[in-house]
């Protein structure tokens, strides 16, 4: 999909440096997959203690299919 953005070009310029990567486009998209895994990185953080669990890891560990 294509897609236009206006990007300030010290920013753009800055993101293909610190990627190492050699396209802007490349850049952009490493940026954009980053930004929402670490986004549900905070989503599965903030569960944290909101989640019961009836067995215990050598139950799920030894479970047979």
């Amino acid at each position: 999909m294509r897609a236009t953005v206006t990007i300030e070009k010290e920013i753009l310029d800055d993101l293909v440096h610190k990627t190492g990567l050699k396209s802007k486009a490349s850049a952009v998209k490493v940026a954009i997959a980053d930004y929402l895994r670490r986004k549900k990185i905070e989503k599965i953080k903030a569960m944290k203690g909101k989640l019961k669990f009836d067995k215990t890891a050598d139950d799920i560990r030894h479970y047979e299919r």
